[in-house]
Parts: C-alpha cells; structure tokens; sequence
C-alpha cells in the first residue's frame, strides 16, 4: 500500500477516534451535570408501545414522571433494562431531570458511565494509533 492511501486511512481512523471521544466526553459531562443540578423526582416505568411486538429484545421502558411546574413528562429510558436489574412495567424508579430540558434524565445508579469512559478511552487510543502511524509513513519518506 502506498504512503498516499496509508495517510488516507490514518486520517479516516483519528478523524472516527476523534468523534468517539468527544461523544464520550459530551455523555459523561452531560451525565454529571445532571446528577449536580438536576431535579429528582420518582418516576413510572410504562411498557414501551412497540415492545409487544418483540419480546426478544428487552426494549427500554418509558418514564413518566411530573415536573417541579406540574408538567407530566414521558422519556424513553436512557438505559436498557438488565435481567439482573430489570425495570418492569409498573416499577417506580428514581430519575434526575433537567429542569431547563426536562426530556434530559438521568436514571439513579445506572449512570453507564462506564460506557462513556469506554468510548473516551477507545477513541483516544485510536487517534493515537493514528497519529503513531502517520508518523511512521513521514519518516519512510
């Protein structure tokens, strides 16, 4: 492969490693501004209406839940039920919401920040193979 199609690549590759981390490191800020200035309030877990058509999946639930200015609310869930922590029609669950945009919530101790941590890590370290290997390609030549 040539010096020309290996720089296109590279380039491809840190430009893709770029987004992951940014996107990770938006989740993880918006995550935490949510659980500082957020409002926390119980909310419903309701059946989402297109999970009767595939019980094979386990589809996230809807949230519904009342704001500080009597506002009734309905989200689809942030995070996808676990069959070690399932969220059952019915079940209440404690959310954070943010009072400007209250269709940003938080659900409390499923956080998946894990998840955001993953996508920072991974992009970082794509984005520094990519630049390793744009160095090699201007030091062959």
């Amino acid at each position: 492969m040539d010096a020309g199609a290996v720089t296109v690549l590279a380039a491809i590759a840190a430009f893709g490693g770029l987004l992951a981390a940014l996107a990770g490191g938006y989740g993880l800020r918006q995550a935490r501004r949510v659980r500082r200035t957020g409002v926390r309030v119980e909310a419903l877990v309701k059946r989402s209406p297109d999970s009767a058509s595939d019980e094979s999946a386990l589809p996230r639930p809807l949230l519904q839940f009342v704001t500080e200015d009597d506002r009734v609310v309905e989200v689809v869930c942030p995070v996808t039920p676990t069959p070690q922590r399932p969220l059952n029609d019915g079940d209440h669950a404690l959310v954070l919401y943010d009072p400007a945009d209250p269709r940003t919530v938080v659900v409390h101790g499923r956080e998946r920040l894990g998840l955001e941590r993953a996508f920072i890590g991974g992009g970082t370290v794509v984005v520094l193979l990519s630049l390793a290997l744009l160095a090699v390609v201007a030091m062959s030549r």
